[in-house]
């Protein structure tokens, strides 16, 4: 194992950072910090959505799930109850680029966290078994109900994806995946793609706090050191794609909602690209609060829009052109093709109304704060190390991300904005079904 110390630029992140590799690949970031007697354990594992072949739509959420349901030396259920009993809370978070899962400790159990962890990434396939996957199936299938299918507007984001993605493009289907493919994979099939992806080499942890980089090193090889390393990690199909659409594609759907909603949308650039950066500053600028153009124009202004339901931000992927999405909801007696008018007008309005300085100082003054609160908590640290590491080789640019937001121009939004064609933009309307309006 080597370990060196990373340089970090301070306007982004003040706390030093320190990296080594295991001899079984696995990437291990430590960021010291002794002003309260906390850690916080994150590993991502770089499979999500898109890594998910045909046919097996759904696995990394569902991994997800499973890899709370015990491993080889933990009894099921038993993973929660130490880590809560010790003091601590825990998660995990699924989307089409990774799968992360975290703990946040008080100090003396940072060994408690990385023995568990360990365990679940080399031992969890000896202790699946068939009445834990099908019980997990249907925790997934209850999900998917209580949070896309039986809420109102629910589904957007499994229409958006389809809407802005060629079928085979690997953000072409949400997290939550198919149900049929869930249903119709055995065991030996999800054993399959743990042992695949689940492996050290495919894998950072990453731990923030009250513990020395020389503790945690010695304890990750401790650990995770003889887990081995998976050898031909098949590599997420290719998100490439020859620009923007070509033609504006639409979708309406009727249903039970209250009132009329609109998505507009567009690929843009991917996470982590100058591009990306000036649009998420446009989309600040466009729908952040209630000093944005969406806001004052069709809120306050024109008054065919919600107020608390109005907004415009980007989805963060990083593999490929990410989306924008501006929405609205009607207010009462608004139709959708005057609520779709109105917002299409702000929003091709980017490209031909210059941002004020005033609108792009509220802009950065919100985007610096949004930074500084993930940056508040050892978790919000441990996680963005976590991504900047997987996503980027190198934990220590995340220290360039806010000073690259603030380094936006209106000059840039403007050109960003020109790129938001009518004719490349996705179109998604709910109407309410008759008698179900508010």
């Amino acid at each position: 194992m080597s370990a060196q110390p990373a340089p970090v630029a301070e306007t982004g992140y003040p706390w030093p950072i320190e990296t080594a590799r295991l001899d079984n690949g696995l990437r291990v970031v430590v960021s010291e910090d002794n002003s309260a007697p906390v850690v916080c354990v994150n590993l991502w594992y770089d499979v999500g959505s898109r890594h998910e072949p045909a046919g097996q739509t759904g696995f990394a959420h569902l991994f997800e799930h499973l890899m709370f349901e015990g491993s080889q030396h933990v009894e099921k259920t038993e993973h929660m109850k130490l880590v809560q009993g010790s003091g601590g809370s825990l998660n995990a978070t699924t989307n089409p680029d990774r799968t992360n899962y975290f703990e946040t400790l008080p100090a003396e159990h940072l060994e408690l966290g990385l023995w568990l962890e360990a365990d679940r990434m080399g031992g969890l396939v000896p202790a699946l078994t068939q009445e834990t996957l099908d019980n997990q199936r249907e925790v997934v299938k209850n999900e998917r109900r209580q949070r896309y299918d039986n809420v109102p507007y629910g589904d957007a984001w499994l229409r958006l994806l389809p809407l802005l993605y060629p079928e085979g493009h690997p953000y072409h289907h949400a997290t939550i995946g198919s149900m049929e493919d869930l249903n119709a994979a055995g065991l030996d099939t999800f054993k399959a793609f743990h042992q695949q992806y689940y492996a050290p080499n495919n894998a950072v942890l990453t731990v923030v706090g009250d513990a020395s980089p020389a503790t945690v090193f010695a304890l990750a090889e401790k650990y995770f050191g003889a887990i081995e390393a998976v050898p031909d990690i098949p590599p997420a199909p290719r998100g490439h794609l020859t620009g923007a659409a070509t033609e504006p594609v639409t979708e309406t759907v009727t249903g039970k909602v209250p009132a009329p909603r609109i998505y507009l949308s567009h690929r843009t650039h991917p996470f982590g690209t100058a591009g990306y950066d000036a649009v998420t500053v446009l989309a600040t600028v466009l729908g952040s609060g209630r000093g944005s153009r969406l806001y004052q124009r069709l809120a306050d202004g024109a008054r065919i829009a919600q107020p608390d339901y109005i907004g415009a931000y980007g989805v963060d992927l990083a593999h490929a052109p990410a989306p924008l999405i501006v929405t609205a909801t009607a207010k009462d007696g608004v139709d959708a093709a005057t609520l779709t008018a109105g917002v299409a007008e702000v929003l091709d309005g980017m490209a031909t109304e210059p941002v004020t300085d005033a609108e792009l100082e509220r802009a950065k003054a919100l985007l610096t704060t949004s930074w500084w609160r993930q940056m508040s908590t050892v978790g919000g640290r441990a996680d963005t190390l976590g991504r900047y590491a997987t996503q980027f080789g190198d934990a220590a640019s995340a220290a360039y991300r806010l000073p690259q937001l603030l380094a936006v121009t209106a000059q840039d939004i403007a050109d960003a904005a020109r790129t938001l064609d009518p004719q490349s933009r996705v179109t998604l309307t709910y109407l309410p079904e008759e008698g179900t309006e508010a």
